[in-house]
C-alpha cells in the first residue's frame, strides 16, 4: 500500500508555476529549531503492552526511559555516559529488559556495537551489567522461556547463544563458520540460517541441517544475492530476497527441501528494506519499499494483517505509517507516522476499540505547514540509466527557476538518501534553496549490480550521475543555471569538490565537510586500513592505478578550479584526518584560490555532535551560499 501524493512531481510543478495565486512565503525559522535533539527517537512495547521504553537523545548520547503506558508515567532511566547510544532494547517479558550498547564518536560515523550488556527489571531494579568481553547481538526472544533471549557474538567467529537475563549464563547453541555473521533462528529458538563474511568482501549464506552447515550461497561485492528475512511457520519453507545477478530483489517463499522458489513479489526498482510480521510471530506478513515514497506490501492481501495494518496507513493519507511493534496477542499496535515535512509522532492502535491513540511526537516544535515537501524524481543518465533522487523545494516558491544546492550523501558504497524529515536540508530549504539529493551509482537500496556501477568511478560516473541531475533540473526551468552551488559531508565532501573539479562551469561554489580529497592518502591515514575488511574493501571499489587515483582526487586537480571553496573538518577525526584538509588547503593556498572560508572544530570528529556547532556549521555555510548564489545573484 503506497502514500497518497499521487501527483507527479513534474505535474506539481507545471501546477505550482502556472497557479494564479501565490502561495506565501514560509516564515525564516531559527536555526537551533531544525538541529536541536528530538524529545523522541525510538519506542518499543512490552508483550502486554502495560509498558514501553523511549529513546531519548541528549546531546552527544542517547537516554533510555522506560515508563507505564496508560500514563506514561516514567518508571526506570539509563544514561550510559557520552558518546553511548541505544543498540537495542528487547523486552525478555513484561517486566524485564534487554539492553545493548553503541558507541558514536561522530555523527557522521555509524555506532559501533559495545560488549556491554544490561539486564534490568521495568522499574530499574535487579540491574546487571556484564561486560561480556565480546559485542553481543540480540538475536530474538524466547516467548516459551521468559527467563532468556537469543544472542550472537563474532570472536572468534559468529557463535549463537542462550542468555538467562537474570544470572547472565550462556549456553552455546551453534557456531557457524563466518566472521562476522548474523543468525536467524526457528520457533523453537534453534538455529536456521547464517549470514555474513569471512574477513573478506564475498557474502555466504549457511543452512543449519542437523549438527551441521550447508553453504546455500556464496557472491562477491556487487553480485546477485540470497538474503533469508523470516522462516515460515511449517518449518519448511522460508521467505528470502533473491537477485540473480545483482538486481533489485524480488519476494519469494522458498521450499527448503527442494530448493524451488513461489515468487510473491518481483522484483521493483529498490531492494526491500524493511519486514513486518504476522500477529502471531510466525509468518511474514508485509516487506517495505524506498524506490521513492515508502510503502508496504503485504504478502497475503486479504489477510487479518493486510486489512488492520492497511486501514491504518489509510487513515494518515498524507503520512507515511511505520510498525514498530505489537502485544503477543495482536491487540496493540505501537506505529510512526512521519512525512517530508514532519518528524513524526508515534501512536498505539487499539485493535478491540479500533481508536489510535497518540502517545508523542518526536519534534513538536516542527510546523509541517511551514516545512518545504521533497518529491521523488527520476531522470535518465547519459548512458541511459534510470536514476532516482529527491528535490526539496522551498516552501512558498512557485518552483521554476530557483537557486539550488547539490547536496550528494556519503558513503559512498551502501548509504543512500531516503524519502522523510531531513533537518539539514529542510534548513536550506527555509533559507530559500532548493536542495537535490541523488541516489548515484554506487548508492545501496537499488541492487547490487547498481551499487557494483560505482565501483573504481568515485570520481568520474558517480559524479557525472550528479550532472546529469542537475543538468536536467535546469533544461526543466526548475533551476537557474547560474545559482547551483555543491555541498556535502564525507565521500559527499569528496563529490562536492570533484564536482566543480570536473564541471568547472556549471558550479558557483563549493562546500566540503570532513570531505576526502587525496584518495592515496585516505588509504594510508583513515582508520579504514586498520582492518583486513577495511583494506579489502578499497582494493574492492578504490580506482586501480595511481594515475586514476590523482586524476580522481581533487587535490591533484586544483588547476581546474573556478569557484570559491570552504571546508569544514573535526580536528579528531580518525575515518577522514585532518591530513585531507591539510593536504588540500595547501594545494589551494599554493594556487592562489583560497580557500574563501574554514571551519575547523577542535573536538568534533567525522561530522559534529555538538547542536551549537551543527548551529555554527549550518549557518556559516548558508551566509557562504547567500553570499555566492543568494538573492540578487
Amino acid at each position: 500500500m503506497k502514500f497518497k501524493r499521487s501527483m507527479s512531481f513534474l505535474v506539481a510543478l507545471m501546477f505550482a508555476t502556472t497557479a494564479s495565486v501565490a502561495i506565501a512565503q514560509a516564515p525564516r525559522i531559527p536555526t537551533m529549531d531544525f538541529f536541536k535533539d528530538m524529545q523522541a527517537q525510538n519506542l518499543t512495547l512490552s508483550p502486554t503492552g502495560e509498558f514501553m521504553t523511549v529513546e531519548v537523545p541528549k546531546g552527544d548520547r542517547t537516554i533510555l526511559v522506560a515508563m507505564q503506558t496508560a500514563d506514561l508515567k516514567p518508571l526506570g532511566k539509563w544514561d550510559f555516559g557520552p558518546r553511548h547510544h541505544i543498540a537495542r532494547t528487547v523486552w525478555v517479558n513484561d517486566n524485564r529488559i534487554a539492553i545493548t550498547m553503541a558507541k558514536k564518536e561522530d555523527s557522521q560515523e555509524r555506532p559501533r556495537l559495545l560488549p556491554n550488556v544490561l539486564l534490568v527489571n521495568v522499574d530499574d531494579t535487579d540491574k546487571k551489567y556484564f561486560e561480556l568481553g565480546a559485542a553481543y547481538t540480540i538475536v530474538d526472544t524466547t516467548p516459551a522461556d521468559p527467563r532468556t533471549i537469543i544472542v550472537s557474538r563474532n570472536q572468534p567467529t559468529a557463535t549463537l547463544y542462550k542468555l538467562n537475563v537474570y544470572s547472565a549464563n550462556l549456553a552455546k547453541i551453534a557456531a557457524a563458520p563466518l566472521s562476522p555473521g548474523s543468525f536467524f533462528v526457528n520457533a523453537n529458538g534453534e538455529a536456521a540460517f547464517a549470514t555474513g563474511s569471512k574477513d573478506d568482501t564475498k557474502f555466504y549464506v549457511y543452512r543449519r541441517d542437523s549438527d551441521n552447515w550447508t553453504k546455500i550461497h556464496e557472491s562477491s561485492m556487487g553480485d546477485g544475492a540470497i538474503r533469508p528475512l523470516k522462516l515460515a511457520s511449517d518449518g519448511t519453507h522460508a521467505y528470502m530476497a533473491v537477485s540473480d545477478h545483482g538486481e533489485p530483489e524480488r519476494l519469494v517463499l522458498r521450499d527448503l527441501a527442494t530448493g524451488k522458489d513461489e515468487v510473491i513479489y518481483a522484483s521493483k526498482p529498490s531492494d526491500i528494506e524493511g519486514t513486518v510480521s504476522t500477529f502471531d510471530g510466525r509468518n511474514l506478513a508485509a516487506v517495505r519499499y524506498q524506490d521513492g515514497v515508502p510503502y508496504y506490501e503485504f504478502v497475503d492481501r486479504k489477510s487479518k494483517e493486510a486489512s488492520i495494518f492497511g486501514g491504518l496507513i489509510n487513515s494518515f493519507d498524507d503520512k507515511v505509517v511505520e510498525f514498530r511493534g505489537k502485544t503477543l496477542d495482536g491487540n496493540l499496535i505501537l506505529f510512526r507516522a512521519y512525512s517530508d515535512t514532519d518528524p513524526g509522532s508515534f501512536y498505539l492502535y487499539d485493535h478491540r476499540t479500533g481508536k489510535a491513540r497518540f502517545l508523542m511526537a518526536a519534534m513538536p516544535w516542527i510546523k509541517p505547514s511551514q516545512m518545504s515537501q521533497s518529491n521523488p524524481i527520476t531522470f535518465t543518465g547519459r548512458d541511459g540509466t534510470k536514476l532516482h533522487g529527491f528535490l526539496t523545494v522551498p516552501n512558498g516558491s512557485n518552483g521554476k527557476n530557483l537557486p539550488l544546492i547539490m547536496h550528494p550523501h556519503g558513503g559512498p558504497h551502501g548509504p543512500r538518501d531516503y524519502w522523510g524529515f531531513d533537518p539539514e536540508v529542510q534548513y536550506f530549504a527555509n533559507r530559500g534553496y532548493a536542495v537535490l539529493q541523488v541516489n548515484f551509482r554506487g548508492s545501496g537500496g537499488y541492487g547490487n549490480s547498481f551499487e557494483k556501477m560505482g565501483y573504481r568511478n568515485w570520481g568520474t560516473t558517480m559524479i557525472d550521475d550528479m550532472t546529469d541531475a542537475v543538468q536536467s533540473l535546469v533544461k526543466d526551468g526548475v533551476v537557474n543555471k547560474n545559482r547551483i552551488c555543491t555541498y556535502g559531508a564525507s565521500y559527499g565532501g569528496y563529490a562536492a569538490l570533484q564536482s566543480v573539479i570536473r564541471e568547472p562551469d556549471l558550479y558557483r561554489c563549493a562546500v566540503g565537510y570532513v570531505g576526502v580529497y587525496d584518495l592515496d592518502q585516505l588509504a594510508k591515514d583513515s582508520d579504514i586500513q586498520l582492518s583486513n575488511s577495511g583494506r579489502e574493501y578499497l582494493k574492492r571499489v578504490y580506482p586501480t592505478t595511481v594515475e586514476e587515483r590523482r586524476a580522481q582526487s581533487p587535490v591533484y586537480n586544483v588547476s581546474k578550479l573556478k569557484v570559491p571553496v570552504m571546508l569544514i573538518h573535526g580536528a579528531m577525526d580518525e575515518r577522514v584526518p585532518m591530513s585531507q584538509f591539510n593536504v588540500f588547503t595547501k594545494a589551494l593556498k599554493d594556487a592562489g584560490k583560497g580557500p574563501e572560508e574554514v571551519l575547523v572544530e577542535p573536538k568534533e570528529g567525522h561530522g559534529f555532535v555538538s547542536n551549537e556547532n551543527q548551529v555554527k556549521a549550518a549557518e556559516r555555510t548558508a551566509a557562504f551560499f547567500d553570499r555566492h548564489i543568494g538573492a540578487g545573484k
